[in-house]
């Protein structure tokens, strides 16, 4: 037998749950029923069996009426923050469908830290000036995002890209220089060959992935190459580039670190790199990455093409 709705079962055939979510909405914003049916072209008497359907149809109280207002029960209250989060959803869901063909709505970013704030957060103005129907929605985090559960529509990210079902596109490359400023190096020396970090302060990253090594080359005076790799150790470890960048032109120490967080810093000589005879010049590739094909929303295709454009003429290390 189907369910009895005043016992709060499952809704009477015909019944718009999402317009009595609406409706109940507005009478706790308008404050009234007749706040209410001026906002909805409706009487406040139709307000009013409107609430008492839901109410019936749930057998809760969310309303205590009276001459002079109107409060809201518990039940009422839980009531309107599911009514509220439904609808938002429900204008999202439509809102993702129709523009397709325009670039509007909520677009997702997420970046790493370093690199969303040195080089994606400056490139953010252009497009909304180019977009302003775009509400870009950027979160700045070193811990990766799920793009095909939906979690971002458009993720940057470094290195190799596992296999999925996501589409790709290629921003930049991720070069690394190794740093200390001119006042540490005047008060311990510097390093003219790799071995020599051993008597320095070497700052590194804490990546559960990252090993605590600096990959470098040595290239002989007949031409052989010797890839090799020495184990470094210092007194700080960090979570990104820009943060070891700082701590480096503080005089703390020595840091390899992506050649974007420190450009600037290495322009103006409050860095100075160092063993670049010694460089490996391995690169990390830097992709945007969102789900593809016929349906991607316009303002996530428009978007990733804002990044390649701007970002491909030079090369954009990251985080």
């Amino acid at each position: 037998m189907p369910a009895n709705p005043a016992a709060g079962g499952d809704a009477a055939p015909g019944v718009d749950r999402a317009r009595e979510m609406a409706l109940f909405a507005a009478v706790h914003d308008c404050g009234s029923f007749s706040g209410a049916g001026r906002l909805l072209g409706l009487s406040p008497s139709a307000v009013s069996r409107g609430i008492d359907r839901i109410e019936a149809r749930l057998g809760v109280r969310l309303l205590l009426r009276s001459t002079r207002a109107l409060a809201m029960t518990a039940e009422g209250q839980a009531y309107l923050r599911a009514a509220r989060r439904i609808l938002a959803d429900l204008d999202e869901a439509e809102q993702q469908i129709a523009d397709r063909g325009t670039p509007r709505g909520r677009l997702r970013v997420s970046a790493a830290l370093s690199h969303g704030r040195l080089c994606i957060v400056p490139l953010l103005g252009a497009f909304v000036r180019r977009y302003p129907d775009v509400l870009v929605d950027i979160a700045l985090t070193d811990t990766l995002v799920d793009v095909a559960a939906g979690e971002a529509d458009v993720a940057i990210r470094f290195g190799p890209l596992a296999d999925s079902a996501l589409t790709a596109r290629k921003l930049g490359s991720n070069g690394r220089v190794i740093v200390a400023s001119p006042d540490y190096l005047a008060r311990h020396g510097v390093p003219q060959v790799p071995e020599d970090l051993h008597a320095h302060n070497c700052l590194n990253f804490n990546f559960r992935r990252a090993e605590p090594v600096w990959p470098f080359r040595r290239v002989g005076p007949d031409g052989t190459v010797d890839d090799f790799a020495l184990e470094v150790r210092g007194t700080i470890v960090a979570n990104n580039g820009e943060t070891l960048g700082d701590l480096a032109q503080a005089g703390i120490g020595i840091a390899r670190v992506g050649t974007f967080s420190v450009t600037q810093a290495l322009a103006d000589g409050r860095l100075i790199a160092l063993l670049e005879a010694f460089n490996p010049a391995d690169e990390e590739q830097i992709h945007a990455v969102f789900v593809g094909g016929t349906a991607t929303p316009a303002r996530v295709r428009v978007f990733v093409d804002h990044l390649v454009e701007s970002l491909r003429p030079t090369k954009n290390p990251g985080a």
